[in-house]
């Protein structure tokens, strides 16, 4: 049974030890920005957090590039903090700690965890396979664990996966009821991983968010196609035909706070932008204008399998196209609903 109303801080601290180390019938989906002037504390129609007595808990990839945005967007919105990493530190818990101490209390627990798939200095091998699979998968099953066993259980448990779930297509749209995630090693590997998640019971509500490709300034995905295209030399991948389902960080991590602050929120939601016909040539076309440099020098198929290894390749050179029919349906407002916007953040 979902609990409603807004978070409230749960009794209790901390053990000393680890204090400073630590469907119903949905309406049809809109697309909207939030207004100028409008209340930035509100997300997606959830209502203003007062700034006191907040309490959220980051888990896993919280020092990673969504991490980073979504805890300070938590820390703006009056939640305390707690990462789980594997080194320690302040306002953080190591993974070890979490398996022998348990989970602290907690209103929300949000997994980001998992190697980078697209790292262009690692091999397409067994062994970069076997990082990505146990990165996801044994980080997501510790908390989920420690969720089960907690005396007081978060409120919220929300996991980022990946649009990977949906096998590409120059002519097929998906949203979130739509079936994949059995046809390649990438969209096996979102299910496995989705499925680390489960929880037994009600008492904890679930929310798994499939994540496109992140935009925004200190990392993403544009941090290596930068060089290139302020050069010049930018331009599209393979046929540039291919559909390029992205988001914002700033609407990603809003996402995530959205997903735990609001308690009609369950289920699947698709982190991706509204603008889900954006191909992977008006992508770059747009990364020049907004560079202001020209991009139409192709990177070839092959130079691509070159680099990335023929299975890791195709989410590169092929395409989805996903639709955020339940985020929206949800009640959520993007801030970036439109690329060109998104990108000149961006970059600038």
């Amino acid at each position: 049974m979902e609990r409603g109303g807004p978070l409230r801080k749960r009794r209790g601290k901390i053990p000393e030890r680890r204090r400073g180390r630590a469907q119903g019938k949905e309406e049809e989906p809109r697309q909207s920005r939030r207004r100028e002037g409008e209340d930035p504390g509100a997300l997606g129609g959830g209502a203003p957090c007062p700034g006191e007595g907040r309490s959220a808990f980051c888990p896993g990839g919280g020092t990673g590039f969504i991490g980073r945005a979504l805890t300070h967007l938590l820390h703006s919105r009056g939640h305390e903090v707690t990462v789980v990493s594997r080194q320690p530190g302040a306002n953080r818990i190591t993974w070890n700690e979490l398996t022998n101490f348990g989970l602290p209390p907690c209103e929300a627990v949000v997994n980001l965890a998992g190697e980078n798939v697209l790292n262009p200095f690692r091999r397409w091998n067994e062994a970069y396979r076997k990082d990505l699979v146990n990165s996801r998968l044994d980080t997501t099953r510790k908390l989920a664990t420690a969720i089960a066993k907690a005396k007081q259980p978060p409120q919220a448990w929300v996991l980022v996966t990946g649009i990977a779930y949906y096998q590409p297509s120059l002519t097929a749209e998906y949203d979130e009821d739509s079936p994949g995630g059995n046809f390649d090693f990438f969209s096996n590997l979102v299910s496995k991983w989705e499925a680390a998640a489960k929880l037994p019971g009600d008492t904890t509500r679930q929310v798994v968010v499939r994540s496109g490709a992140v935009l925004g300034r200190g990392g993403g995905a544009i941090s290596h196609m930068l060089l290139p295209f302020r050069l010049g030399l930018g331009g599209p991948i393979g046929s540039g035909r291919q559909f390029f389902p992205w988001i914002h960080i700033e609407d990603m991590s809003r996402i995530l706070v959205h997903a735990i602050e609001n308690s009609h929120v369950n289920g699947i939601l698709n982190g991706v932008s509204p603008a889900s016909s954006t191909t992977n040539a008006e992508f770059a076309k747009a990364l020049g204008a907004a560079l202001h440099r020209p991009a139409f020098l192709p990177l070839p198929s092959p130079a691509v399998q070159a680099i990335f290894g023929r299975e890791r390749a195709v989410m590169l050179l092929e395409g989805q196209k996903v639709i955020p029919r339940r985020t929206l349906a949800s009640g959520y407002q993007y801030v970036f609903p439109e690329l060109e916007a998104a990108l000149k953040q961006a970059v600038s």
